[in-house]
């Protein structure tokens, strides 16, 4: 089964999530927004898809979402602005993979893979990130799955149908009622366990500042502290509660928060000190009892993780579809993890996840459900599908999707109608 093309289309879509400056998100008002689709042919009439976007946030009823009145003029925006803010994404689908993978066969993964991960190398492909990497990984086996009529963890082996999911806040951020306070956490706290989950993850503040004298501002330890305190005590002792800060506190900050959630019974403690400084990370290690979680954003997908074990940096191994690239180099992480009969707990949303979860022989509790905030209301399909990639039930499990391949059930009505550009 040959590849005979990609295609990459544009597809107009709106949001109310922004990015500060660091990267992390937060709600605002709505403004315009593109998905990009992935599309990979072949000479049997099969297609494998993918897409950036698989998830969707709407405003919560009742709420004016910071930066003014939400609007309703979206249709009005001018479609070459927003096609202009993915065009360097197309680009690269279109005139750095395309010709690579033309021509293979489709179900030639691991070959693709490292075909395109040996790319990466030289500075001319900058931008052949390994999330670009995984979209077409993703659409390959979104593909094989088409193929064989099956959902893509049972080619992965896996049995599961369902997995655990946790509540992943966003950032902390300075709104009244938003994520602003100890308070505000624990509010929102209560609000996730109503509606089913078992687990949360804080995201607390990452603010920077390099006003006055400052080298970097960073957040308050004693405030993470009594943001820590104040969750468990609104939850109780029986809610899973794991902790996601600061990500460049000194190794000293970084054992007082870790003492400190240690005590109030956290399940794992993740990224608070750079993670390219590996000392300080196995010094933590030894000075803990709570396991540490990781990598997360440090380079290197697979190597990376198998050196993190090997040198005993951490209790709990962080791997993601966009961390790594794809599918493919997730199970490889997955058998280091399990060669090594040490757990690994999947980072991020999304279909791969899912099916790579649902796979998994090694332990692996939970499913990491969104970036979540009281302003924005989470359990919403995205319009370019017809259903949800991970709704969750009132117990808290996600169900694994069994269509073939991915799962993706699209709306071919909406993209026809919001569709800026494609490479027809």
């Amino acid at each position: 089964m040959i590849i005979t093309d990609l295609k990459a289309d544009l597809i107009r879509s709106r949001s109310w999530v922004h990015a500060d400056h660091i990267g992390h998100v937060h709600p605002g008002q709505e403004r315009p927004s593109t998905v990009t689709m992935i599309r990979i042919e072949t000479d049997e009439g099969i297609t494998g898809y993918s897409f950036s976007g698989e998830t969707y946030y709407t405003p919560r009823e009742g709420v004016e979402l910071p930066g003014g009145p939400v609007s309703e003029a979206l249709r009005q925006v001018d479609p070459v602005a927003v096609k202009n803010t993915a065009n360097s994404t197309l680009n690269l689908l279109r005139n750095r993979i395309r010709p690579v993978i033309m021509g293979q066969d489709a179900l030639s993964r691991e070959k693709i893979f490292h075909m395109l991960y040996k790319m990466q190398r030289s500075n001319h492909n900058s931008g052949l990130t390994d999330s670009l990497l995984a979209q077409v990984d993703k659409a390959l086996w979104d593909l094989f799955g088409r193929y064989c009529g099956q959902p893509v963890y049972k080619l992965l082996g896996g049995h599961r149908t369902k997995v655990k999911a946790y509540a992943s806040t966003m950032v902390g951020d300075h709104f009244k009622g938003g994520l602003s306070s100890p308070e505000d956490y624990a509010a929102f706290a209560k609000q996730c366990i109503a509606e089913g989950y078992k687990a949360i993850k804080l995201h607390t503040w990452a603010d920077d500042s390099w006003d006055n004298d400052n080298v970097i501002g960073k957040p308050d330890v004693k405030k993470d502290i009594a943001c820590c305190r104040a969750v468990r005590e609104a939850v109780g002792p029986d809610i899973d509660l794991m902790l996601d800060c600061f990500h460049y506190y000194d190794r000293y900050e970084a054992l007082e928060l870790g003492k400190a959630i240690q005590g109030l019974n956290y399940l794992w403690y993740e990224e608070p000190m750079e993670e390219y400084n590996v000392s300080s990370y196995k010094w933590l290690k030894s000075k803990l009892d709570i396991p540490i979680i990781g990598p997360e954003v440090a380079k290197g997908k697979y190597f990376t993780r198998a050196e993190w074990i090997s040198n005993q940096v951490c209790d709990i191994v962080r791997t993601g579809s966009g961390d790594v690239g794809g599918i493919t180099p997730m199970m490889k992480t997955v058998h280091t993890c399990e060669s090594f009969g040490i757990p690994l707990e999947i980072h991020g949303t999304g279909s791969a996840n899912l099916h790579v979860m649902a796979a998994m022989m090694v332990p692996g509790k939970y499913y990491e459900r969104g970036m979540l905030h009281p302003f924005l209301e989470y359990n919403n399909c995205p319009p370019w599908l017809n259903q949800p990639i991970d709704s969750m039930d009132k117990e808290g499990y996600v169900a694994v999707p069994q269509l073939p391949g991915l799962g993706y059930d699209i709306n071919w009505d909406y993209i026809k109608e919001n569709l800026i550009e494609s490479n027809e």
